[in-house]
Parts: C-alpha cells; structure tokens; sequence
C-alpha cells in the first residue's frame, strides 16, 4: 500500500467523491468486464477502498485507463531517478499553474505525506520558487518545469546546461519533463471532464489536529 493510502485509510476522515460536473463516468457500481477488473485491481493494489475520480475520467476507454494506471505506477508513484517528494513538488507546482483543483490538492497532500513541510507547499502554491523554503537546486528544477508546462518551445540546450550546473542529471531532467508533461495531461482532462477537489489538503490538516488533540492516530511529520 502507498503511504498516502495508508493514511486515507487510516484517516478521522474521507476523502470527499463527486461525480464529474460536466462529463459523465463510469462508477464503480456501474463498472463490468474488463472495466471492473481494473477497478478492482487499483483498489486492491494501492489499497484505498474508492477509485478516484481521475481514473474514470480515463474509464471510457480500458484500455486507455490500463494505460495510464501503468504509467502513473512505474513513473508518478514511484521513486526513480527522481524521488517522490521532487515529483509531487513538480505535480504540484504544474496543477496549481494550470488551475486544477483536483489535482493541486492531491498531489499537494501527496507532497505533505512525502515529506514536503507545510512552508514548502505554500511557496510553490504561490508560485514562489525563488522562496528560502527551496534549495537553489530545487528552485532551478521547478523553473524548469514551469517552463515545461507553460513555454516548452522556448527551451533549449542551454537551459538543460543550468540545471546540470545545479547538480541534476540529464536522466532526473528527463523525468522531470515527463512528469510535468503528464501533469498537463491530467489537469486538462480532470478540469474538462469538472473534477472537484477530494479536499486531501483538509483531510490532512484536520488528521493532524485530531492526532495531537487525542494523542494517537497518524504521525504526520514536517521535514
């Protein structure tokens, strides 16, 4: 089980789920064939009870969301040759830029769970990446990825040059773009189809609080 489903499972609250405002999906009631063995495997591989929202977006066409359940496994829920609080950082900063509730939300709370401190998120909120919150290496990284998702034309070799001075890899530079490419997909679609926030960030804020209130339950930590 990821660790942020294992804190939504464990968590005071739920996630709140709404049908999509514009498009209609598939919900899991609803769901056969191939669609419901693909709806079953998420929740039995990633272990959270409900499929999100995003995911039936995808859902019209199976093979499509096997795809992109695939794709998001081995690349966004995974450390590769970037780790995953580098990646949330990236989903996060692109999903805010391109003014996506749904995912700004979730991947900001993925961000907190995997070890992004309260001040981090806020400056990349507010698009503050020269913020004292980031390292000059991470400032350079989400510079670029905001080139990525909002100027990709204008990059050039000079570009990928400064941020290997910052200490990047061209191999953690790849990723980074295929990261902030995929976000500019999801976004676009989470956004057309009138996906809403899961409230994640609140659910985390109120967890933490009832944490510290009673003494038990989720340890969240700030680093």
């Amino acid at each position: 089980m990821l660790p942020e489903y294992e804190k939504i499972a464990q968590a005071f609250c739920n996630p709140r789920q709404s049908a999509p405002s514009n498009l209609s999906v598939i919900e899991e009631s609803a769901a056969t064939g191939e669609l419901a063995a693909l709806y079953n495997h998420f929740r039995e591989h990633f272990g959270r009870s409900d499929v999100p929202g995003i995911l039936k977006c995808f859902a019209t066409h199976p093979p499509l969301l096997k795809h992109m359940m695939d794709l998001s496994e081995s690349l966004i829920f995974a450390d590769g040759h970037l780790g995953r609080r580098h990646k949330e950082m990236i989903a996060t900063l692109v999903s805010t830029q391109n003014s996506c509730p749904y995912c700004a939300d979730s991947h900001g709370y993925f961000l907190r769970v995997h070890g992004g401190s309260a001040q981090v998120l806020a400056a990349i909120q507010a698009n503050d990446l020269h913020s004292t919150e980031l390292n000059l290496a991470e400032q350079s990284l989400l510079e670029f990825a905001r080139e990525v998702n909002l100027n990709s034309s204008a990059i050039g070799r000079a570009d990928i040059e400064l941020l290997m001075q910052s200490g990047w890899s061209e191999l953690q530079i790849a990723e980074a773009v295929h990261v902030a490419a995929l976000f500019s997909t999801f976004n676009r679609v989470a956004n057309a189809f009138g996906l809403r926030s899961q409230g994640l960030l609140s659910l985390y804020e109120h967890d933490a609080e009832g944490a510290s209130v009673e003494g038990g339950g989720i340890e969240w930590t700030d680093s």
